[in-house]
């Protein structure tokens, strides 16, 4: 670009902005990510623009340079939201379409993590393309927030929920529980659900409650965004339960080896997985280390008894408690919600899923 230092960073940052504008009209959910890629002329000048709209159809990179005819972008500027990849898959490398388009420049904000479709910046440099990462990164990295973790950690974010009393009881002692918490919790729960791909019970649960895990509004509706229902266990849904009835078919999950289970969700697409299965799951995940954030719904009622809201972590002695900090209160109604994350992370590191 032949502007000068500092205007040529304003330019390119208003380009990435305008790129991560882009990327949101790209599917919220799937196993790709949301991509979007401004092309400039070298005075700074938009010439395309382009995004991902899913699994199997064109690069953000691709979709914006098919919008040029053939030399237009020879010696412009490529202003992507995340490495141009470096593989083929269901489509061909990033990397390469630049390179043979001509691009002089690439600047993106986020390292694409993927094992294999990673190195195109290395790639691009070894063509003669002039590369620079990290512009907007923090806000690209938001945006991409459960993709980027998804991919990072072969595994979905996990959000483990539950209702409970002052005295921390998920039920009262004849099993009764609807409604400890009030409608402007329940109705946060809700929209909680809808912002997740997918809602977590176990068969204990799906048997006793007949929950039917859609996301609803305050008038009972249901929301426009549905989580996938995941049933972890190895009993089948039975076939009247309410579950039958979700828009989407409910996966099933064997659920004795939970590391194994979150590694085949996220290769179906499921990038964040919220659990509200009873004790016994948000246990099993809590015991795991594979609660990414807790959120407890707490109601000013005392029930007493044995039904706890979480079972047996395993923790025997007040040094192997499970430390977690808050993220946020906020008063709901007549209750009050607790936002809450492990103070260590316990992510796994491994070989993550590319992209298509």
């Amino acid at each position: 670009m032949s502007t000068g230092g500092d205007d040529r960073i304003a330019v390119e940052a208003a380009a990435m902005r305008r790129a991560l504008e882009l990327a949101a009209n790209g599917p919220a959910r799937g196993v790709n990510p949301r991509v979007g890629c401004v092309i400039l002329s070298p005075d700074g000048t938009v010439l395309a623009e382009g995004w991902h709209r899913g699994a199997g159809t064109a690069h953000a990179e691709v979709d914006a340079l098919g919008r040029l005819s053939p030399g237009d972008a020879v010696g412009a500027t490529a202003v992507v939201t995340l490495e141009p990849c470096n593989h083929t898959g269901r489509t061909g490398p990033c990397a390469v379409a630049l390179l043979d388009a001509g691009i002089a420049r690439v600047v993106f904000a986020v390292a694409d993590p993927g094992e294999h479709s990673s190195g195109g910046a290395e790639h691009l440099r070894a063509g003669g393309v002039d590369v620079d990462g990290g512009l907007l990164a923090a806000e690209a990295e938001e945006f991409l927030g459960d993709w980027l973790f998804a991919a990072r950690h072969h595994r979905p974010y996990v959000t483990v929920k539950w209702a409970s009393s002052l005295d921390g009881r998920a039920a009262a002692a004849d099993g009764t529980s609807q409604w400890i918490t009030g409608p402007e919790a329940r109705l946060d729960v809700h929209r909680r659900r809808a912002a997740h791909d997918a809602i977590a019970v176990g068969t204990g649960t799906l048997l006793a409650d007949d929950p039917s895990l859609t996301a609803r509004g305050a008038d009972g509706d249901l929301l426009d965004a549905q989580p996938v229902p995941v049933v972890f266990g190895r009993r089948a849904v039975p076939a009247g339960a309410a579950l039958t009835r979700h828009p989407h078919a409910p996966i099933i999950v064997d659920g004795h080896d939970l590391d194994a289970d979150l590694r085949d969700l996220a290769k179906r697409g499921i990038r964040s997985l919220f659990v509200e299965g009873g004790p016994t799951l948000a246990s099993a995940f809590l015991s795991a280390g594979l609660a990414d954030t807790v959120l407890v719904y707490l109601a000013p009622a005392l029930l007493g008894g044995d039904r706890l809201a979480v079972g047996d972590l395993g923790v025997t002695t007040i040094g192997e408690a499970r430390r977690h900090e808050f993220a946020a209160v906020e008063r709901l109604g007549d209750d009050v919600l607790l936002v809450a994350h492990p103070v260590s992370s316990s992510a796994p590191r491994s070989s993550t899923p590319e992209r298509n």
